[in-house]
C-alpha cells in the first residue's frame, strides 16, 4: 500500500496566522502535530502582508519537527495545503522575494478593480475564470508586485522573476528551485486560469499584464511535484505528492467531495464551498472554481469567500476587553457569554472591516454596529459578533441555491471557531440542516494528506473513505429555525447600511 515500508505522510497547512504540520499514519490518524505562529503586517489602511521568508522559515521548521518525530526513513511523502490568493514574487536566480507576500485580505488593488468594472471587463473575467472582480484574487496582487519592482514587467517577461501563490513559493524552497509548479486549485484562484481548459488564459494574462514566463507550471493537486533538496533540517529525496488550497483541502478532508456536503471553514475569514460537477459561471455573486484535480478528474467547486468571521469575533473581543484573557479563558467566555443572554437586544454587527465579500462584493463597505441601546452589555456585543458569522455563511448558502447542481444535505464545518458549541447550534438552527463538525481540527492538512495518499496508492477516491475522520452532529431545532428567519432579515437591513450601493437582495 505504501512506498516500501514508509507509512507516514507529513502534511503542512500553511495558513494566515499559523504554519502547522501533522504526521498521518496509514490509517489516517494524526500521530503528531506541530505549529508556529505567523505575523501579519498592515503598513497602510487596507494593506495586509506577510514576510515571505518568515512563511518559509516557519513552514520548514514544523515540517522538520514532524519528520523527526516519525523518522525520515518512515516518511512516504509530503503534502501541502496553503492560504489561497496570497501572492508573492521572487527573483529566479537568488530566490529573494521582490517584496512582502500580499495576503488574501489585502485591498490595495481596489482602485484597479474599479477601473476594470468601469471598462466593462467583469463579465469577460467571470466567464473565463469563474471569479468576480475583487481585490481578493492573486492577479491584482501580482500586477502590483511587478509595477512596484524596478523593470519588473521586463524582468518577468525574460523569465527572471517568478510569480506565484504560496504553494509555488513553498515548493520552490523545498526543492531548492528545481520545481516551479502550482496545483489547479491554487491556479484557479489567481483570475488568470481558464476554468474550462485548466490552463493559463492568454486574454487574462494580457488584461493583467502578467508575462506567462513568470508563472509556474500547473499540475494536478494529487501527484508528484518534486523532491526535497538542499535543506539543513529536511533530508533530500522526500517526494511532494500533493498541493492544494486550504479550503479545497478541507472540503476533500470532510467527505471527499460527496454531493450535498457543503463545507464551511471558520477561520480568520471563511470559505463556503460546495462540490458541483460543472463549471457553471452565471451566478454573479459567487465564484466557480476548481476544487481539485485528483490525478484523474477535475472536480469543480461553487464558493463564497467571507473576509471577516473569526476575525470579527477577535475584533469584538479586543474592543470589549476580552483580549487580555488567556486563550482558555477567552474560549470559555466566547462559549458562555452568548448563551447568558436571550438575544443581542437588537444589536447587529456587520464586520466589513476591509469590505464585504460574497455574496455582496463591496470593497468600499465598512463595518457597522447598529441597534445599540442603553441596556446593551458586553455579552450582547459578543453574541452579535458570533451571530454575524452564521448570517454571513447563510447568505452564501442561499446564493448557492441558484446553481443547477446544488443541494444541501449537511453543512460540514471545520476551523478554530467551530469549537464553540453555541455557535454551531445557532448555525444549524439558522440554516435548518445538520451541522457536522470535524472532530479533528487539522482538516486542511488531512485533506492534503489524503490527496497525497491517493497519488501514492492505486485505486479511486472512494477507496479513501475508510481514512476519513469522525464528525460531531448538531441537529437543527426547526421551531427555532422559523423564528430565526426574522432575525436573518433584520441582519440584511444592517448589511445594507454598510454597502456603498445598498442592495435589496442578494
Amino acid at each position: 500500500m505504501f512506498a516500501g515500508n514508509k507509512e507516514f505522510v507529513i502534511a503542512l497547512d500553511e495558513g494566515t496566522t499559523n504554519a502547522k504540520a501533522i504526521a498521518l499514519d496509514g490509517f489516517g490518524n494524526v500521530v503528531a502535530k506541530f505549529s508556529q505562529p505567523l505575523a501579519i503586517q498592515t503598513p497602510r489602511e487596507g494593506w495586509v502582508e506577510q514576510s515571505g521568508e518568515a512563511l518559509i522559515s516557519a513552514s520548514l521548521d514544523v515540517i522538520a519537527q514532524a519528520i523527526s518525530h516519525v523518522g525520515a526513513e518512515n516518511v512516504a511523502a509530503l503534502a501541502i495545503s496553503n492560504q489561497r490568493e496570497t501572492a508573492i514574487g521572487w527573483y529566479r536566480q537568488s530566490g529573494k522575494p521582490l517584496n512582502a507576500a500580499i495576503t488574501w485580505q489585502c485591498t490595495r488593488s481596489a482602485e484597479f478593480c474599479e477601473t476594470l468594472r468601469r471598462e466593462g471587463k467583469e463579465q469577460q473575467i467571470k466567464t473565463t475564470t469563474g471569479l468576480p472582480i475583487a481585490p481578493l484574487f492573486s492577479a491584482f496582487k501580482m500586477r502590483w508586485l511587478l509595477e512596484s519592482t524596478s523593470e519588473g514587467v521586463q524582468l518577468a517577461d525574460q523569465g527572471e522573476i517568478c510569480l506565484g501563490t504560496i504553494d509555488a513559493w513553498l515548493l520552490w524552497n523545498l526543492t531548492a528551485g528545481d520545481s516551479f509548479c502550482c496545483d489547479h486549485s491554487n491556479a484557479a484562484r489567481t483570475q488568470l486560469l481558464n476554468l474550462k481548459t485548466g490552463e493559463w488564459d492568454e486574454e487574462m494574462l494580457a488584461l493583467f499584464h502578467i508575462p506567462r514566463a513568470a508563472l509556474p507550471e500547473i499540475k494536478p493537486s494529487s501527484g508528484l511535484f518534486g523532491y526535497t533538496r538542499g535543506l539543513k533540517t529536511i533530508p533530500d529525496g522526500i517526494p511532494v505528492m500533493a498541493m492544494v488550497g486550504d479550503s479545497h483541502a478541507a472540503l476533500f478532508g470532510h467527505a471527499l467531495g460527496e454531493a450535498g456536503c457543503v463545507k464551511a471553514t471558520y477561520g480568520t475569514g471563511s470559505s463556503v464551498m460546495a462540490p458541483v460537477n460543472s463549471a457553471q459561471c452565471d451566478i454573479a455573486t459567487l465564484a466557480t472554481t476548481i476544487a481539485w484535480h485528483d490525478g484523474e478528474n477535475i472536480v469543480y467547486g461553487l464558493e463564497g469567500n467571507i473576509p471577516h468571521t473569526g476575525d470579527a469575533v477577535a475584533w469584538m473581543a479586543d474592543s470589549t476587553g476580552l483580549s487580555e484573557l488567556t486563550d482558555a479563558e477567552l474560549a470559555h467566555e466566547l462559549n458562555t457569554l452568548p448563551a447568558s443572554v436571550d438575544s443581542t437586544m437588537g444589536v447587529y454587527f456587520v464586520p466589513a472591516l476591509t469590505g464585504l465579500g460574497a455574496p455582496w462584493w463591496d470593497d468600499s463597505a465598512r463595518g457597522v454596529v447598529c441597534g445599540l441601546s442603553r441596556g446593551v452589555k458586553r455579552a450582547h456585543l459578543i453574541r452579535a459578533a458570533l451571530e454575524s458569522i452564521t448570517y454571513q455563511i447563510a447568505d452564501v448558502v442561499e446564493a448557492m441555491q441558484q446553481h443547477d447542481n446544488f443541494h444541501l444535505s449537511a453543512l460540514m464545518v471545520d476551523g478554530g471557531p467551530t469549537k464553540n458549541d453555541w455557535l454551531m447550534q445557532y448555525q444549524a438552527d439558522l440554516l435548518g440542516c445538520p451541522v457536522m463538525r470535524s472532530d479533528v481540527p487539522e482538516l486542511s492538512a488531512i485533506g492534503a494528506g489524503l490527496l497525497a495518499r491517493k497519488a501514492l496508492t492505486p485505486g479511486t477516491v472512494a477507496d479513501l473513505k475508510t481514512l476519513l475522520t469522525e464528525h460531531s452532529e448538531f441537529k437543527p431545532d426547526m421551531a427555532r429555525h422559523q423564528r430565526l428567519q426574522k432575525r436573518w432579515q433584520e441582519w440584511r437591513h444592517a448589511v445594507n447600511r454598510t454597502l456603498w450601493k445598498p442592495a435589496s437582495s442578494i
